[in-house]
């Protein structure tokens, strides 16, 4: 698949892996990871983005829990129709945009937010598109947190293979992200393997 097809496919996904999927299971263990990660280094009065928020249910999590300067980002426009179903008071207050993150980020000013957080979003990001990882660490302060599938996971990259496919239907790319954002001045701080991703939190210089 080239870049424009793997963006294609996110935007229009519908069922499976879409964001009316992932509302109903609401707040979870990556949640209160990147609650207790985000308070614990830039606080609760933190400017927060989500990359690929979907409906917004790790957002949520943060709001219950007192911060009330929440942004998000996502592919797929369903995202935003869901999150006013379902996390209502989020869809309010919060600040949300529609579109590929390699189209959004440069339109954000250096150090736009205190920290940016990806779950399971930027392993999808083509190989010819890695230049947004430098827009990525741009726009986030103080602190980054990626929750992504590096390959460690029971079903993803046992060969140790780069690249694996969901549903053998679209591309999961496997990076270590520390080799990815230690170059453009992350210290890695945090570092939790899961049962399918693993989380890092850096700070950034």
């Amino acid at each position: 698949m080239n870049p424009d097809e793997v963006r294609d496919d996110w935007a229009e996904r519908e069922g499976e892996f879409s964001p009316r999927y992932y509302a109903h299971k609401g707040p979870d263990d990556t949640s209160e990871a990147l609650l207790s990660a985000i308070e614990f280094y830039v606080g609760a009065d933190a400017r927060v983005l989500e990359l690929g928020c979907g409906s917004g249910r790790h957002l949520e999590h943060l709001r219950r829990n007192g911060f009330d300067r929440l942004a998000g980002v996502d592919i797929n426009d369903e995202s935003f129709d869901v999150m006013a179903e379902t996390f209502p008071e989020l869809a309010e207050t919060g600040e949300f945009h529609t579109g590929a993150i390699e189209d959004l980020l440069p339109e954000f000013a250096d150090d736009a937010f205190d920290a940016v957080y990806s779950v399971e979003t930027l392993q999808h990001v083509h190989p010819d598109d890695a230049w947004v990882f430098e827009e990525v660490v741009r726009v986030a302060g103080d602190l980054l947190v990626s929750v992504e599938n590096e390959g460690n996971g029971a079903e993803r990259g046992r060969d140790g293979a780069e690249v694996s496919y969901v549903n053998d239907e679209f591309p999961l790319y496997h990076r270590n992200w520390k080799e990815v954002f230690s170059p453009l001045g992350g210290v890695q701080v945090v570092k939790e393997p899961t049962k399918r991703d693993t989380i890092r939190a850096f700070k950034l210089s």
